[in-house]
């Protein structure tokens, strides 16, 4: 029986560190129960999800650089409640980037679908030629590692 999930031992072998590399698993699970509540869920009184923005004038603006809120939506009411919440998914992505500042050769893409895993973490090496250059030059952005994404290692529960 196994007592550690593989993707352990896949980024051991890669060069983490076994405490970089469950760190990574605890951020990689973090993430994916954030974006299963970004997508919501619900009961047989209310549902609910995580929502950004602010509150003003009694009035919930929406805004995705804004703070994070649990929104329900009673069924019995028609009016949303807000409630502030801890940013989980926030404190994640900066610990996630302060362990990647020690691996240079690597790159780590979020996955936000809660269907699959919500990690991947793959060698700059492994990329295609234009991919690499902008990594390399600092430049790369999410949307360039969305189709390379897959040629990582899936971090996973």
């Amino acid at each position: 029986m196994r007592k550690h999930p593989d993707c352990l031992d896949r980024l051991q072998a890669a060069g983490f560190s076994w405490d970089d590399a469950t760190a990574l698993r605890r951020i990689a699970m973090t993430l994916h129960r954030w974006h299963e509540l970004e997508c919501g869920d619900s009961n047989n009184y209310a549902s609910w999800s995580i929502t950004r923005g602010w509150k003003e004038d009694g009035v919930f603006r929406y805004s995705d650089h804004g703070t994070p809120f649990i929104e329900r939506h009673f069924h019995d009411s028609n009016q949303a409640r807000y409630e502030p919440i801890a940013d989980r998914e926030r404190g994640a992505l900066n610990r996630l980037a302060k362990i990647m500042a020690r691996y240079p050769d690597f790159w780590s893409y979020v996955q936000t679908d809660p269907r699959g895993a919500s990690l991947y973490i793959g060698r700059n090496a492994d990329l295609p030629d234009d991919a690499k250059r902008l990594q390399a030059h600092g430049m790369g952005t999410p949307l360039d590692l969305a189709p390379h994404y897959s040629r990582g290692i899936a971090v996973h529960q």
